[in-house]
């Protein structure tokens, strides 16, 4: 260990804060060239080199120089940081994917939906203009057999047979279209 060196650990010890900018001057590109050649993008990199100076400055009262050269102590935290950084691009690209896959299954659901409602559309134009009418009262307006009869003066037990006979009607006509 030379005296630079020294001096440099002392410094870091004694929370001298030029102590971290002489670390920085004497390490900070070859912090900053191992974190581009392993993460292959300049912002990244210098997220990273910003933490390990920030994290080597922090943990200064842990170095032990008895247990490891201040060269090797900042490059492991130089190793340390470029595998948080992997693992956050990895965690966002899982993300971004699941996001994705949520958008397009939700597409596929919306289209779906949107094709049931022009084929349901099309198949209640077929009814005759009554039974349409109740149906168009109970599915889209969402009216009760009570309100829809009380609405179109009819009984309710004439409702309830619209109903029921215009669903089998259009039950066999969408058994039919999907058969064909």
């Amino acid at each position: 260990m030379d005296d630079t060196e020294r001096s440099l650990i002392a410094g870091l010890q004694s929370g001298e804060v030029d102590a971290v900018e002489r670390l920085y001057q004497r390490w900070g590109r070859l912090v900053f060239t191992l974190a581009l050649r392993s993460l292959g993008d300049v912002g990244d990199a210098e997220d990273v080199t910003q933490q390990v100076f920030v994290a080597a400055w922090q943990g200064r009262n842990g170095f032990d120089p008895e247990r490891a050269k201040l060269s090797t102590w900042l490059m492991a935290i130089t190793r340390h940081k470029i595998v948080d950084a992997h693992e956050a691009r990895a965690k966002r690209q899982r993300e971004l994917q699941a996001l994705m896959e949520s958008v397009y299954l939700q597409s596929l659901t919306w289209t779906d939906q949107i094709a049931d409602s022009v084929t349901m559309t099309q198949e209640l134009e077929q009814l005759d203009p009554l039974p349409q009418r109740i149906m168009r009262l109970a599915f889209y307006d969402r009216l009760s057999h009570t309100q829809i009869a009380e609405q179109l003066g009819l009984p309710l037990g004439t409702v309830k047979s619209h109903i029921r006979r215009s669903l089998l009607r259009l039950r066999a006509r969408l058994e039919d279209a999907d058969d064909a």
